[in-house]
């Protein structure tokens, strides 16, 4: 990002005017698992019932795992119709459920993710990485955004020929984060546990910093 110092028109004295990015990377500590089931009925009533054990059946797998009621929870509900190619005939009805599970071992998600799938009867699953609590990373983020921001209004002010003074004001622009991808799971029986690479996480925060001049 590129900077350059402004005279301040609102102040009633001029100051140097820059902006400094922090990032920092870190290991996730929490995975967020997404597990679905559907099925399908000639009825809406049948299609339901027949969910509704499917759920029972997976939902009691999951806390077998160990993962608290907190920890989980349904994302999506649905039950409608299962039209023709054309669009003109229902031929039945689909019904399906999304959970969100929070995982919190996350370099044992991959045997979880295979028990999920193989005996929970789970059909379409996905994982993605994050941290348990952002805070602490942003702030360390924060502080390195702050600094850049100094190294660059110092670096102007002596390029201008004037002394760095004091700090004005401090906003801050943005507070953001870049994950790895969400790992879409296959699934089709495994001969061998999942292999799941956890990989880094980057938190990046943005801070402009108005500094007085003299």
């Amino acid at each position: 990002m590129t900077s350059s110092p402004s005279l301040s028109t609102s102040t009633i004295q001029p100051a140097v005017l820059t902006s400094g990015d922090g990032i920092v990377s870190k290991k996730p500590d929490l995975a967020v698992v997404g597990a679905a089931i559907e099925s399908n009925g000639s009825t809406a009533s049948a299609a339901q019932a027949d969910l509704a054990g499917k759920a029972a059946k997976l939902i009691a797998r999951i806390k077998a795992l160990g993962v608290p009621d907190a920890d989980l929870s349904t994302t999506a509900y649905g039950i409608g119709p299962v039209y023709t190619p054309q669009g003109q005939t229902i031929t039945g009805y689909r019904a399906t459920e999304q959970l969100a599970i929070k995982w919190h071992n996350v370099d044992s998600v991959g045997k979880a993710l295979d028990a999920i799938v193989q005996e929970g009867g789970a059909t379409n699953i996905s994982v993605g990485f994050g941290l348990a609590d952002w805070k602490p990373a942003q702030a360390e983020a924060r502080s390195l955004a702050f600094a850049d921001a100094r190294a660059k209004a110092t670096a102007m002010a002596s390029a201008a020929g004037v002394r760095l003074g004091q700090v004005i004001q401090v906003s801050d622009l943005s507070s953001t984060s870049r994950s790895p991808y969400p790992i879409a799971y296959a699934g089709a029986a495994q001969t061998a546990p999942s292999q799941i690479p956890v990989g880094q996480l980057e938190v990046q925060v943005t801070v402009e910093v108005d500094f007085a001049i003299g």
